[in-house]
């Protein structure tokens, strides 16, 4: 087994990051950490920190010039960061010294790693952007089709009342729908460019270091800090707690179909199913499972990196070392949960009958709560609720259906109260409401 799944030829389609697995690659680190150095030159030479000419030079090397990640290694190991022997490679390679001394110029390692990290979470947000647009748009369509197809509600694992099955789908959408429109004030408050010299003072930024920062976040597209942030790491983690989020949002999804895809239920099916290697009949689910496997993975790693988050003074170099080992494995387990969310998503078809079967059975006690409060209206509450308890167990005990013993107790009662499709509440509303919303995007 591969060290990361995420990595591993074998485990490709299981664990597939589509796009983002590209964006968390040694090669996509170095090509945005040129870039980063590209544009900072550019921003350096229109301030006249550096001389123009050199700028220029350095932002076209930047868009030209290929670093391979071994080359580079070595000096990695030794240094404990990448970007010395970046710089230094690039320089090589850029082989005009007049030019090349001013490459870095002013900035310190972190400031270049992880500005060059945002713009690859950057990329990352956008594509899970238009993943959970897709989801959200397949369970739309689903939820406004199905807003009054009646099925038991569990809670505990157990019947409860009358829902629908657009109402579930409306359910599993609504936390995507806040995740999405959380994503623009996510951009706003956490995609930032780093530019703060050595020790955070920008000391050897040259006479115009707020000027600098200030450009550089524009020329990348990203956000300026007005501050240093070495040590803060709020705009990762708030990336982080984002994406872990949605991971918690679909491994909800992939819990409850686990559920209703058991052999004994079978209300739903996946539209994909898994083979068993020695049981022909097993049909496994094997998207949700992995939905929920991969939120088991995120969760241990969130509180890492909440850990991690401590820097000591104004550079933690384990903090910063523990960091870079969680925030890909996030990034991509996130990715991996949307292709299986859009696959489930596009292939859900529920099994009216069964579900049916499931409201009809069990005695009839999922009408137990709708009996309560019919009862309510021809006597006190407490002994209303009293009565049902009563006939429930005495359901249970005899084996005779709830309505049954109910209407021969209480002959007056309306016959409707026993109808599912009656007693779904505000289920195909919320259906209907979610489906809207989704069609409003």
């Amino acid at each position: 087994m591969a060290a990361s799944l995420f990595d591993s030829p074998l485990y490709a389609k299981l664990f597939d990051t589509s796009e983002a697995g590209r964006l968390f690659s040694d090669s996509a680190a170095i090509r945005a950490m040129l870039l980063v150095e590209g544009a900072l030159a550019k921003v350096q030479g229109s301030l006249g920190v550096i001389p123009d000419l050199s700028a220029a030079a350095i932002h076209r090397a930047s868009m030209e010039i290929q670093i391979d990640p071994g080359a580079i290694a070595k000096a990695t190991g030794e240094n404990g960061v990448c970007v010395p022997g970046l710089v230094a490679a690039f320089r090589a390679e850029m082989n005009a010294p007049e030019h090349a001394q001013f490459v870095h110029w002013g900035a310190t390692s972190q400031d270049i790693i992880d500005t060059a990290l945002m713009l690859r979470l950057r990329q990352a947000l956008a594509l899970a952007e238009a993943d959970l647009r897709e989801i959200l748009n397949n369970l739309g369509q689903q939820a406004e089709e199905h807003a009054h197809l009646p099925m038991a509600a569990r809670t505990y694992g157990q019947q409860a009342t009358p829902t629908s099955w657009g109402a579930v789908l409306a359910q599993f959408g609504a936390p995507l729908l806040d995740a999405l429109a959380a994503v623009e004030q996510l951009r706003e408050t956490s995609l930032f460019v780093s530019l703060s010299g050595a020790a955070g003072t920008g000391s050897a930024l040259g006479a115009k270091p707020v000027e600098t920062r200030a450009g550089l976040a524009q020329a990348l597209g990203l956000h300026d800090p007005q501050r240093t942030w070495h040590t803060d790491r709020g705009p990762i983690l708030r990336i982080a707690d984002w994406q872990a989020q949605v991971v918690a949002s679909l491994a909800h999804v992939g819990q409850t179909l686990i559920g209703l895809t058991a052999s004994e239920v079978g209300e739903v099916s996946l539209g994909g199913t898994g083979a068993s290697s020695t049981m022909p009949q097993k049909q496994n689910p094997v998207r949700p499972s992995a939905l929920v496997a991969l939120n088991i993975q995120v969760s241990g790693l969130k509180a890492a990196l909440h850990s991690a988050a401590i820097h000591q003074h104004q550079r933690d170099g384990a903090a910063w070392f523990a960091e870079w080992m969680m925030v890909p494995q996030i990034a991509l387990a996130l990715a991996a949960s949307l292709q299986h969310a859009k696959a489930l998503s596009a292939g859900l078809a529920p099994h009216p009958v069964q579900m049916r079967s499931a409201l009809d059975g069990n005695l009839g006690l999922i009408h137990a709560e709708a009996l309560s409060f019919a009862l309510a209206d021809i006597m006190p509450r407490p002994d209303a609720q009293a009565a049902c308890k009563a006939l429930c167990l005495e359901a249970r005990k005899s084996q005779t259906p709830l309505p049954k013993l109910a209407l021969a107790d209480y002959p007056k009662l309306d016959p409707a109260i026993f109808d599912p499709t009656a007693s779904m509440g505000d289920a195909p509303e919320q259906a209907l409401t979610f489906a809207a919303r989704v069609s409003a995007l």
